[in-house]
């Protein structure tokens, strides 16, 4: 499974999705974006935070100084403002079947490049994408559609 990180949801902030779950966020920000994961259980909420937020609840340690929880624990502690500072909250998440993304991958339908936290976290949604080529070194206007290229 994978989380997209640079598609905000066009229908809700974090705000707003605290509210429909009945948690008090007195202090969080109306314009925190909440992202689109994914199109598989698009109405399951995932938080992506860095390594300085514990929690009791079942957590996935995510290569690269991240953690991710699909528990309203984080959430809560998020409204009290004891929740991660670094996160990314997000709805729905990409899926494969057993060995299709390794497919995929083999085929150069997928850049993989090791993310940062400063890409995840801090920087711009629209800029993302491009952040991460840079990390591959590629420049994004070099790129093609076409996956094969003839002589």
């Amino acid at each position: 499974m994978g989380l997209i990180v640079n598609k905000p949801h066009p229908d809700t902030t974090l705000a707003h999705l605290l509210e429909q779950l009945d948690i008090e966020a007195p202090d969080i920000s109306e314009d925190e974006a909440v992202y689109f994961g994914g199109p598989v259980e698009t109405a399951r909420g995932f938080v992506l935070y860095d390594t300085g937020y514990a929690t009791e609840a079942p957590t996935v340690e995510v290569p690269g100084g991240f953690r991710m929880t699909a528990t309203l624990d984080v959430l809560e502690d998020i409204g009290k403002g004891k929740g991660p500072e670094r996160r990314q909250v997000a709805l729905g998440y990409a899926g494969w079947s057993p060995g299709q993304l390794e497919a995929e991958i083999r085929l150069d339908a997928w850049l993989v490049a090791d993310p940062t936290q400063d890409l995840v976290f801090d920087a711009p949604a629209t800029s993302k994408w491009s952040g991460a080529l840079k990390i591959l070194g590629i420049d994004g206007l070099n790129l093609s559609s076409t996956t094969h290229g003839h002589a």
